[in-house]
């Protein structure tokens, strides 16, 4: 395979996902970065060899460079997005794009304009299509073992120190600086929905509300930080637990650690804690997103959809149940129980894709799976190695703005 180049903008958790994909496995080669934060633009740029030159302080630092790789990963914050992908699609980088495409319905018609325009390949980070696990629902789906597909239970367990961690306490606790919870966690959901039945729902509704991380919930006596906290020990929330806890351990030091602090020892994280916002009370922070949703979809040919996407739960994979007309499939993210209706028979499929669900396990290998399809799609000038385009993720980003109309306005809203 023809090795390609990078330019990543963003160098945080996903940016260096993706950058060291590349790298393990020799089909990328990062050639630039753009990152604002010095010491994190240091780091990647000792790991991946990159001379000063070709450390940006900023995108638009490396917008004026030219074009001087082959493509681009975006892995800005979420209201980062538009600027930099659409200055690098009129350079003709083909561009991996961090989900959400952006935090409005007008500013990722941009982006995906952008790339029409271009001729540029864009695939945005809906990892869950690039899982074992999905390939192997798919192929059921399209063998068609269950029959026409009449309905869907969809359940994203979130977790709830995930919950605390990154919407309550982290980037993406209030809707004006981030998203909706919806677009930021579950748009992953709803794409991936909406890949499995091959079409947009014709109608939506949505119920959900932040319940449970407000004052009202406070206990008596909480203190506004856990270090101070009397009541510490004994809550689901204790951020010394959480992150202490993470020390010693690679893969939740590289996440969900190194969003609280660089450092790996006690005096660190505990400095963090007394310092940041990662040590605040949860029920004392300035979060406004919600903590639980449902999703009902309907599409043009009577089926439905239910997603539930909840914080009360462990971190785990989501869990499904596909009703078909012929037939009956259950799934845990790993394993699959397939019913067939005309024999009675049961088979249980192991799709072996890890076993992981988190950022830091790569998604159950849906991280791994897309920079590697991108990667090979850019060498190969081939986009049907991608399982979506620009076009179709702006679809089904949509289909996430109609939900959270729906449940803003208490209507049921059309597509």
């Amino acid at each position: 395979m023809t090795e390609v180049t990078l330019a990543v903008v963003g160098g945080g958790l996903r940016g260096l996902t993706y950058a060291r994909r590349a790298h393990a496995t020799g089909a990328g080669r990062v050639v630039a970065v753009a990152e604002p934060d010095l010491e994190r633009r240091a780091a990647f740029a000792a790991e991946f060899g990159l001379e000063p030159g070709q450390a940006h302080a900023d995108w638009t630092e490396l917008v004026a460079a030219g074009r001087v790789a082959d493509a681009a990963v975006v892995a800005t914050q979420d209201q980062l997005h538009t600027g930099p992908a659409v200055a690098l699609a009129d350079l003709g980088y083909h561009i991996l794009l961090e989900k959400p495409m952006a935090t409005s319905e007008p500013e990722a018609t941009e982006i995906a304009e952008a790339a029409r325009r271009n001729g540029i390949m864009l695939a945005v980070c809906h990892v869950l299509r690039y899982t074992p696990y999905t390939r192997a629902v798919r192929k059921l789906l399209d063998e068609g073992r269950i029959g026409r597909l009449i309905g869907a239970q969809h359940l994203e367990p979130v977790g709830w120190w995930h919950q605390a961690h990154s919407f309550v306490r982290g980037h993406w606790r209030r809707q004006d600086t981030s998203a909706p919870m919806l677009l930021a966690k579950a748009c992953h959901d709803v794409d991936w929905l909406v890949h499995l039945f091959g079409r947009p729902p014709a109608r939506v509704s949505s119920f959900g509300s932040l319940s449970h991380f407000r004052p009202e919930e406070r206990p008596e006596g909480a203190a506004d930080r856990c270090l101070d906290c009397p009541l510490e020990p004994s809550c689901p929330y204790s951020a010394p637990r959480l992150y202490l806890g993470c020390l010693g351990d690679p893969d939740r030091e590289f996440w969900p650690l190194s969003a609280v602090t660089p450092g790996r020892t006690e005096e660190a994280v505990r400095e963090a804690l007394r310092t940041g916002p990662y040590g605040r009370c949860v029920y004392a922070c300035d979060n406004d997103v919600v903590d639980h949703q449902e999703v009902t979809m309907e599409f043009d040919d009577g089926a439905t959809c239910s997603f539930t996407m909840s914080a009360f739960t462990p971190v785990e994979h989501r869990r499904t149940r596909l009703f078909g007309t012929h037939g009956y499939i259950e799934g845990d993210g790993r394993t699959l129980r397939v019913v067939d209706f005309r024999t009675g028979g049961e088979e249980s499929v192991d799709t072996g894709g890890p076993a992981g669900s988190s950022a830091a396990d790569g998604h159950g290998g849906g991280d791994e799976g897309l920079a590697d399809a991108f990667l090979a799609a850019v060498a190969a000038g081939d986009p049907s190695l991608l399982s979506t385009d620009g076009a179709e993720s702006l679809m089904t980003h949509r289909v996430v703005w109609a939900a959270e109309r729906a449940r803003r306005t208490g209507t049921v809203v059309t597509l």
